[in-house]
């Protein structure tokens, strides 16, 4: 039921699935779990205490699950848990959780992680993210699900990027970025929403209309930030997409919130 290249070396101790084919030169160290139908290309390494989803692809010479970049590791118990259906492209690199993170670093099901990505320590990456090519993300950040990073980012420690966001390439992201917003430039500005995203998502034209209202309120010139938040409380209350930019807002955070040009939000 597996495929297992005679050149392949797979620790006794790792647990391997059904149906799971690892390719020429691959290392599976003692504690990785591959689940059901988990490819290895060629020459990847898996170590550590990994867990990678079933269906999940992983193409030569990425490393996963090697201990983090981070000088305060002491060799902790930590792990890296992949989801289900992931592509994961050559050279990525993914590291496990540090005990200032709470020991995990973690990604969702049906990403695209595109040649050279990585993901730090104590990363939380969830469903249906891409990160393109050269895509690097620090430490501890949280990229919610349908987010895409462009090519050659990065992503600053401790930033949240919301669901649905844009990420245009070569950035440089040291802000926290909302849900179904588009950020560019180094140092990264809020640029609007991700218009072509919703689209190709199925947002409706007349609920996008909303969401643009809504921004456009929330990063009016007028009043402060907790008092525009609470008039787009009052009038979009029912509006799931708006609320969820508001939440994302409101909750506590130890980066600000990436603000647009003035002429962005006219």
């Amino acid at each position: 039921m597996t495929d297992i290249h005679p050149t392949a070396i797979i620790d006794p101790n790792a647990e391997i699935g059904t149906g799971v084919k690892v390719g020429p030169y691959s290392i599976v160290g003692a504690g990785v779990k591959l689940g059901d139908g988990v490819e290895l290309m060629s020459h990847v390494v898996v170590a550590g205490s990994t867990s990678v989803g079933a269906g999940t692809r992983i193409f030569p010479f990425s490393s996963i699950g090697h201990q983090p970049q981070d000088l305060k590791f002491k060799g902790e118990a930590s792990s890296l848990e992949i989801g289900e259906r992931n592509v994961i492209r050559e050279h990525v690199t993914m590291n496990p959780g540090t005990e200032g993170g709470g020991l995990m670093t973690r990604t969702g099901n049906d990403c695209l992680f595109m040649v050279g990505a990585h993901v730090a320590h104590d990363c939380q990456i969830g469903n249906n993210v891409i990160l393109v090519n050269n895509a690097t993300m620090a430490g501890h950040v949280s990229v919610e699900d349908w987010a895409i990073v462009g090519g050659l980012s990065a992503v600053h420690q401790f930033v949240r990027i919301g669901k649905h966001a844009m990420i245009g390439g070569m950035s440089g992201v040291e802000h926290d970025v909302i849900p179904y917003g588009t950020v560019t430039g180094n140092r990264a500005k809020l640029e609007g929403l991700n218009i072509v995203g919703l689209k190709r998502r199925g947002f409706s034209r007349d609920m996008i209309h909303e969401i643009r209202k809504a921004y456009r309120m929330i990063f009016a010139e007028e009043g402060t930030m907790a008092e525009r938040l609470q008039d787009v409380i009052e009038d979009f209350s029912d509006n799931e997409p708006v609320m969820e930019i508001v939440t994302f807002i409101q909750s506590d955070s130890s980066r600000r919130i990436c603000q647009p040009h003035m002429e962005d939000a006219a």
